[in-house]
């Protein structure tokens, strides 16, 4: 997707591609309502819930490798994010991830209701229903913590990415920004939740490993993520550039 020209003066803020897609700033959308927007942020806070609630309780041993099972999805997250940053631009990465960060910490405290409320008499399955959904207080503050610094580094870098590049280049972007934000999410996560209990060895050990398949996961999906992209952006015939945008995590508002 080359552009034929883009418009640097303050009142030229859009600009034709090739493809029929605008070049536009962020800013110039305001509150501007987009097509798909609402369901990809939903997409991206579903598959955020699912993959720590269904895969991070499951150890599974595949080809002599073991891994938690939540690994094989929740990288998909990242994608998603990588996807909204790039059609969507910054700020409005930024309320899916604050959308996701609340709807963890929700799911975290509707997980412990439920686990301490006291089963009816002659339920049986209250073990099994702590082993699966009683996190300790000490990893869920891990995972939320490092899911929001993560996230937020994995669209910071991407967008930045975007205006030195230029647009192209999109799979080192997407590769780059996943390794550092994957990057920050791993190395925040397991010292955080295991630190003491583990080993450093096997803190280390699992922290590099786990990454390293993150990332490889992200490069094998890169075919996906240019699809999606390029589908998007016809779709909503824009590409955004966060030139004017103000890259504090500490706000919702675009």
């Amino acid at each position: 997707m080359r552009a034929i020209a883009f418009a640097r003066r303050p009142d030229m803020q859009v600009a034709m591609t090739d493809m029929g897609v605008r070049k536009i700033d962020a800013q110039a959308l305001a509150e501007r309502p987009m097509r798909y927007f609402d369901f990809f942020i939903a997409a991206f806070v579903a598959i955020l819930l699912l993959s720590n609630l269904i895969g991070a309780a499951k150890l599974s041993t595949l080809f002599g490798f073991t891994f938690g099972a939540g690994i094989l999805f929740f990288p998909l997250g990242y994608v998603l994010g990588d996807v909204l940053t790039e059609v969507y631009g910054y700020a409005r990465a930024r309320r899916c991830v604050w959308a996701g960060f609340g709807a963890m910490l929700f799911m975290a405290l509707m997980s412990w209701v439920v686990v301490k409320l006291p089963p009816a008499q002659g339920w049986p399955d209250q073990k099994a229903y702590e082993a699966v959904f009683g996190s300790t207080w000490r990893i869920v503050f891990a995972s939320l913590t490092a899911f929001w610094a993560g996230e937020f580094a994995n669209s910071f870098v991407l967008a930045k990415m975007k205006l030195l590049t230029e647009g192209k280049h999109l799979w080192m972007r997407t590769i780059g920004s996943t390794i550092v934000g994957q990057g920050v999410d791993s190395l925040l996560f397991y010292p955080l939740a295991f630190y003491g209990e583990w080993t450093n060895a096997q803190v280390l050990t699992v922290m590099v490993t786990n990454w390293l398949l993150k990332v490889s996961w992200e490069a094998v999906l890169t075919p996906v993520t240019y699809l999606m992209v390029n589908s998007l952006k016809r779709a909503e015939g824009l590409d955004i550039y966060d030139e004017g945008t103000d890259f504090t995590p500490f706000r919702t508002r675009l």
